[in-house]
């Protein structure tokens, strides 16, 4: 297949791309206005595939969408690109509503031109795969999973912005008739993690002597997975998933944000001593909460894995222990992140 991946250079799109390129004979063409967070170092392994094409463009841009399907001629679309940190949402929600929403509602309207110009045959085969998050469905309280039919309840900027995307998606299939696919999941973790998020943001500030922050007392919960284990999942359902059907993906690796911090410090302790031979926990410095914070965030993913038989390979003991050594194996791609685009400030306070 020839498939446009929108956002692929972000960390769960370069994580699908280099997938896609390494593991299948398809096509893929890149299309990213690379923001603060689309690092294209994060697709050199793949760059010099013959498969491998790349657009710097805005999905709010609809010539740009245009010109890409009109010369790419795409059987699929999986839609990344967005922005997704709850705490840059806080500070500035005017570009979530527009990459998020508007960017979401131009590639529709765009893409649905291009699929009725294509043949019987390859309208149904055509697939547009909207990647969201669990975060659209609010905060758990200490029991229940979040399923597909969790009624929505964003608490955040940024979780209202997907949500509206979401449900534009939705429309665009009961209305039109786009064979659309959404995918919700829960929060991804693994090598090539823009620094903003809690487990690169601790690693690096670990390695730098910098005190590790940890919003209230930590107890708040995520469902943690690791990013390979999403790309796989993505590529399962855009391969056999059922139109106008959504999917939640999991990790089954539910742990409070303290315990997270923890395992990281104990990690660094084993594989990267401080030259004082303290531990890295000493580092730790509980600070003010995020405003409006989620308590918990769990997902139920049984319908993926009985109706297209995925799950979870990677557990988390041993996807951050991938993770952290990851980040001291490659400090030059995240040291250049520091320079130029986010030094590890604290976001969102409101």
């Amino acid at each position: 297949m020839r498939i446009i991946v929108t956002g692929g250079a972000g960390f769960i799109g370069s994580e699908v791309v280099r997938q896609l390129i390494n593991e299948t004979d398809h096509e893929v063409l890149v299309f990213d206005k690379l923001t603060y967070s689309g690092v294209l170092s994060s697709l050199e392994s793949v760059s010099a595939s013959p498969r491998y094409r790349f657009v710097q463009a805005d999905i709010c841009e609809a010539a740009a969408v245009q010109s890409a399907l009109d010369s790419f001629r795409p059987h699929a679309a999986l839609h990344l690109a967005a922005e997704s940190h709850v705490d840059r949402s806080i500070d500035g929600p005017g570009a979530f509503i527009q990459t998020n929403v508007v960017g979401t509602y131009v590639l529709l309207d765009t893409v649905t031109r291009y699929w009725r110009g294509l043949t019987d045959a390859d309208q149904a085969s055509f697939r547009f795969h909207h990647i969201s998050t669990d975060e659209v469905f609010g905060s758990l309280g200490a029991e229940g999973l979040f399923t597909e039919t969790t009624p929505y309840d964003p608490r955040s900027p940024y979780s209202a912005s997907k949500a509206g995307s979401d449900h534009l998606v939705r429309a665009w299939g009961h209305t039109y008739g786009l064979p659309v696919l959404v995918t919700n999941c829960s929060n991804n973790y693994g090598p090539y993690h823009f620094p903003e998020k809690l487990i690169p943001l601790i690693i690096i500030r670990a390695l730098r002597g910098e005190h590790l922050p940890v919003y209230g007392d930590g107890s708040n919960v995520r469902d943690w997975l690791f990013v390979e284990d999403h790309a796989r999942a993505l590529r399962r359902v855009l391969e056999a998933g059922c139109p106008g059907r959504t999917y939640n993906i999991g990790g089954n690796a539910e742990r409070t944000n303290l315990e997270v911090v923890r395992t990281i410090c104990g990690l660094l302790d084993q594989l990267r001593p401080r030259e004082d031979g303290r531990p890295y926990g000493d580092q730790i410095q509980f600070v003010a909460d995020r405003p409006g914070h989620d308590k918990r965030y769990a997902i139920d993913a049984s319908r993926i894995k009985l109706e297209l038989g995925w799950e979870p390979a990677i557990s988390f003991e041993e996807g951050i222990a991938r993770t952290v050594q990851w980040y001291l194996d490659n400090r030059g791609w995240w040291e250049a992140i520091l320079e130029t685009r986010y030094g590890t400030q604290r976001l969102g306070v409101a």
